[in-house]
Parts: structure tokens; sequence; C-alpha cells
């Protein structure tokens, strides 16, 4: 199939297009570049433009002869959403209903979304299943709760077929070290420890009181290229019959803030330097999914699940040649390998 991809020149984006042609599928990206990076796009054509250019996703639907839609474009960080939700409903609500609204003109009638475990809040209980109550404690998360019901009703109306892979704490980078994590500002635990082991700004560590065994916050850890992986068999899931609905992705293993740092440092063979400072409102002290309907209904499950082959993959691609130097300085490091 010929695939857009929202976002592919971002960090999962890129790792999904990469996917998708490894699969047999065409990605087609769509990107404005304001957080993503032209050079990771290199298994299809990239079509420089925003999502709020309803004209321009058209012409890209029907120019490309596109068959599905990958939605990976949006506003993702928690702070800035608490600051400014008008910017996240805008970006992650109004956007998407505009390219649900190009798909129907076009007949494009098939989406795989990408969704979140900030749709869930603090869950009173986990492994989080797909029937924990979803009660998000931020703008961002409501944008993601927001999206999936909209497409539960167009899908009802229109019979347009869609998931929502809601996943977990995306981490690592590509094994074949084509690709790896470039945010700016990086706010993910495990580039952060990194960073701060070979040099960098030391790592902030957010509460060491949780009721845990080291008493700092466990999350469910998943390498990029297994959410890269599941995009896929959502997409070839829906393309062979499979119904609709919302799916987490996780590896059903949750690890501490402490234990990624000692990850870091068995891959570095360097300190993790740290300080430490008082909650931040609103964190669960635990984050664990329970993936297995992703099992039985699209065929997924990790390839990377081990910790230390998630930091380890990460430690690779933070390790090459200038990286480091672009990223002490605070300046967007080159995503190129």
């Amino acid at each position: 199939m010929k695939v857009l991809v929202t976002g592919g020149a971002g960090y999962i984006g890129s790792h999904t297009a990469k996917a998708l042609a490894r699969a047999g599928h065409e990605p087609v990206v769509f990107d404005d570049l304001r957080t993503g990076f032209a050079d990771n796009v290199r298994w299809g054509p990239l079509v420089r433009a925003p999502l709020d250019d309803p004209a321009a996703i058209l012409n890209t639907l029907s120019g490309h002869a596109i068959e599905a839609v990958i939605h990976f474009a949006a506003s993702a960080y928690v702070g800035d959403s608490m600051r400014e939700p008008e910017a996240y409903f805008r970006n992650n609500v109004a956007n998407t209903l505009s390219l649900l609204e190009a798909m129907l003109a076009a007949g494009v009638g098939t989406i795989v979304f990408s969704s979140s475990c900030a749709t869930y809040g603090v869950p009173d209980v986990t492994p989080i299943t797909e029937a924990t109550p979803l009660r998000p404690v931020n703008p961002y998360g409501d944008t993601k709760v927001m999206v999936e019901r909209m497409l539960h009703w167009i899908g009802q109306a229109h019979g347009m077929r869609w998931m929502a892979l809601r996943y977990f704490n995306a981490a690592g980078a590509d094994p074949d070290g084509e690709l790896g994590e470039a945010h700016d500002p990086e706010t993910h635990l495990v580039p952060l420890a990194i960073r701060a082991a070979l040099g960098g700004p030391r790592l902030l560590v957010f509460g060491t009181d949780y009721e845990t065994p080291d008493g700092t916050a466990v999350r469910d850890y998943v390498h990029v290229s297994d959410l890269a992986n599941g995009h896929v068999a959502a997409l070839d899931a829906l393309s062979g019959g499979a119904p609709d609905g919302c799916l987490n992705l996780g590896t059903g293993h949750g690890h501490s803030v402490r234990e990624v740092m000692a990850a870091v440092e068995r891959a570095t063979g360097r300190p993790v330097p740290h300080d430490l400072a008082d909650r931040r409102l609103g964190d669960p002290p635990v984050l664990v999914a329970d993936a297995s309907a992703a099992h039985a209904s699209v065929g997924w499950q990790p390839q990377y699940p081990a910790l230390d082959a998630i930091v380890g993959s990460a430690v690779a691609w933070a390790s090459r040649p200038n990286h480091v130097l672009h990223e002490i300085r605070g300046t967007k490091p080159d995503p190129r390998p």
C-alpha cells in the first residue's frame, strides 16, 4: 500500500516509515519539519506542509494515490499543554479533524492513530488494560481521548477503519544505527540520562518517595522499533478485517528511574550525575501496560523487551561523532548517522 505518514520525519514516525518499507509498503511522509528532520525521510517522498493546510492534505492524498494513513503529527509536551491548552486542542484535535475530512473526501478509509497511555491519567490499578477508565490529567492526554472518540463516531457514520495505539514510554534507537531520538527540548528520561553520563547537563530525578521498590517512578519502556512494527501490524490487521479499536503497546514490565540510570551506567561505563527534586504534579507512581490484546488482535509483541537492549541502542546512537557535542552545546543534534 501507499501509506501517508503524518509526522513521519519525527522520532517514532521515521522509524515507522522504515518499518513500512521493510514490510513492502511505500511511506509518503507529510511533515512541516518544525520538530522533525528531513534527513529522517529516506524510504519514500516527503511532502513538506503543515497539518492545518487542508488543501495540501487533500492534494497529497489524491496525488499520491494514498490507500491508508498513519497519523503521528501532534504536539506532545505535557507541560506545554498545561500552559497553552488552546494550542494543543487546535493542533491535535482540530487539525486531526481536517485530516479525517480530507480522507473522507479522497476516499481513503483506513487510519492508524498514534495515541498514548496519557489517556489513562493516574490509574487505580496496574498493569493497565484497554478497559481501564480514561481519566487524563492534562490537555495533551485529553486531546488523545478526543481523537479516539472522533475516530469511533466517524467510523460509525462513514465506515472508516481505524485503530488507536496507546503506547507507553518510547525509548531506544534503530538497531541499524540509521535513526534515533533527537528532540528539542529533550524531555525523555533515557536520552537525558545518557546525556548526563556523557558529559552533558546533570539529570534531574523527580520524586524519590513513591511507593515503589526504590522510591522512584516506574514506567514501561518500549523500544521505538517495536512501536514502529506495532503500527505496521495494526495497518495490516485492519486490511485483513480486524475490528476497529484501541490497543496498548508495552512490554508489561516496569522499570524505575534508578533502574534506568543503572542501565545507562552499564552501557556507557560511566556514572549518571544527577540531582533529586520533588515529584511533578500528576505523575503516577507506576505505569505498566497489559498489551495482551495487541498480541491477540494484531499479532504484535516486542522484539526488544529488555531494558539493557533498549538503553544500549540509545547509547550507540548518542555516541556517534558530534552527536553529544551538539546536545551539550544546547543546539539541535545532527539527525544523520
